[in-house]
């Protein structure tokens, strides 16, 4: 792809984009991303994950399986004083344009990301090296719904190259004890989260339902399992995305920042 220089230095480095690449402003503490828009961009549900994922403690140590652009992560430098992020993609290219992303918002020093198979990674990282972990992976099973022509969209929204089992079985033996992975996905395939995390000794400690509107039925899951926690689950109260009138919900703009 074509390369084009963009008139935005950091520390007298210039970023380069490639061809289709835009920087979008995330209008929070002045953060930004780059993304592909031929690609697959963030959406909602990465917003919802970061939001849900902030009682991450000070000083931790986190993990993002399937980091993709970087947007779970870049948030959580944001909205919490963990001490470092560490994101794992399997894709090359999107690797790379996360890395600028990195180097665009000056988070050298508490995001790394590496480009890798989740599944490699216990020849990585030791067991229990991570204080928490989270994750927007692709939601739908090999070979099921409408598929992509575009790899990049492929692998990103179907189970290719891993799987929920994938994830729930590297994130136990990654996690410390009593440590937690906070999860975003469809309702749909709850029960196979559900089998996958207790499987891995991944205990399930607080479920959230995202509805689009009150009258609608959910179309996204918050999770959050606890390696080792005794058996004890919480249901949080619905999040209503949209009024009526197709404007934000009031608990939609806080997390936005715009309220």
């Amino acid at each position: 792809m074509k390369k084009i220089k963009i008139m935005f230095k950091k520390r007298g480095i210039i970023i380069l984009l490639q061809e289709n690449e835009r920087i979008d402003d995330l209008e929070y503490k002045g953060l930004k991303i780059i993304q592909n828009k031929n690609g697959f961009c963030f959406g909602i549900d990465s917003v919802l994950l970061s939001d849900f994922a902030k009682d991450i403690k000070k000083d931790s140590k986190v993990l993002d399986l399937g980091t993709g652009t970087g947007i779970i992560s870049i948030l959580l430098c944001g909205k919490t004083k963990l001490k470092h992020i560490t994101g794992v993609e399997i894709q090359e290219d999107v690797y790379k344009m996360a890395k600028k992303s990195i180097e665009l918002n000056n988070l050298e020093n508490r995001f790394e990301i590496i480009n890798e198979d989740i599944k490699s990674l216990s020849k990585i990282f030791p067991a229990n090296s991570f204080d928490a972990i989270v994750t927007n992976p692709p939601y739908k099973k090999k070979n099921t719904g409408l598929t992509s022509k575009d790899e990049t969209q492929l692998i990103s929204r179907h189970e290719v190259m891993c799987n929920i089992d994938d994830i729930a079985k590297i994130s136990s033996y990654l996690l410390k004890s009593n440590s937690s992975i906070y999860i975003v996905h469809r309702p749909d395939r709850l029960i196979d989260i559900i089998e996958a995390l207790r499987k891995y000794k991944l205990e399930l400690k607080i479920i959230r339902f995202i509805y689009p509107k009150i009258e609608k039925e959910p179309n996204l899951v918050l999770i959050k399992a606890t390696k080792g926690a005794k058996q004890f689950l919480k249901m949080e109260k619905p999040l209503i995305v949209y009024n009526q009138d197709g404007t934000y919900t009031d608990e939609m703009l806080e997390i936005y920042n715009k309220k």
